[in-house]
Formats: structure tokens, C-alpha cells, sequence
């Protein structure tokens, strides 16, 4: 069985939360929900625990941060092109999400910044393997005549 990646956010209103990202378009497992929490799906090996704040501090070995306030993680998410990256930002948004104005626009990747209704950062972005490879072999050669 290969890993699994869980990355908890602690959340305040939990209908509130479960809303926004399922209007990013994901789905939820309901064998690891209940009443204080719910698990989005992202893929097989990756999900994303929404933890009311008390459950939450159940697993932290320090006191619980305010994402509204203190940034602490910010989840980069993956999509397939700068179009969909586009796509999640306008879902979002329209689902009670805060633009957070940073914009990452290079030639091999392009990503955005939100914030969930309770302020955890989600980073939708997109890359171009092949391109960043050719830019890093452009950048070393160029290093490698100077």
C-alpha cells in the first residue's frame, strides 16, 4: 500500500466548510465524517480532514492557530492547465473564498492564492514539467559558459 497524505485544517462552521469545497468541485468520504469533521477528497492517497477547532486541538501538540490571522500552511493543489487553475479560483470565490492578490505567472507554471471561509490558504497551481526542465538546462548552461 503506498502513503497516504491527510493534511488537517481546523475549521469553524463545518456546513459552512463542507459547502465551499464542494463547490471546487470535490467529494467528500463519509466513512471519515461525522458531526465534527469531514474528509475532501483530493485523490486516493491525498485528503484533507476539516476538523472543527476542538477536535482539531485533539491532534495539535500546541495551541490551535488562527488561520484567519497567522498562516501556518498553505496546500498547494495541482491542476491540469492555467484555465483550471482559473476555473477553481471562480469556484471559490463564489462559494465564500478570499482572493489573497498572489499571483505566480512564470513560463513553465502558474499558480493563485485563496483563503477557505475560515482563512486556510489553498494554492490552486499548474505546471509545465517539460518547460521548467528547459528553462533549468537553459539556466545551467548558461552558468556552465560563464
Amino acid at each position: 500500500m503506498g502513503q497516504h497524505i491527510f493534511v488537517n485544517l481546523p475549521i469553524s462552521d463545518l456546513p459552512r466548510a463542507r459547502a465551499f469545497y464542494a463547490a471546487l468541485g470535490l467529494a467528500f468520504d463519509e466513512r471519515f465524517s461525522d458531526d465534527s469533521s469531514a474528509c475532501v477528497v483530493i485523490s486516493d492517497q491525498i485528503k484533507i480532514m476539516l476538523l472543527a477547532r476542538d477536535k482539531f486541538a485533539e491532534f495539535a501538540p500546541r495551541p490551535v492557530g488562527h488561520p484567519s490571522r497567522e498562516t501556518s500552511v498553505l496546500v498547494a493543489l495541482s491542476c491540469d492547465s492555467r484555465a483550471a487553475v482559473e476555473r477553481f479560483m471562480e469556484a471559490g470565490l463564489g462559494a465564500g473564498g478570499s482572493d489573497n492578490g498572489k499571483v505566480q505567472d512564470y513560463p513553465f507554471m502558474y499558480g493563485r492564492s485563496i483563503s477557505d471561509p475560515d482563512g486556510n490558504v489553498l494554492e490552486p497551481m499548474w505546471m509545465d514539467v517539460t518547460a521548467y526542465e528547459r528553462t533549468l538546462g537553459d539556466e545551467l548552461n548558461s552558468a556552465i559558459d560563464a
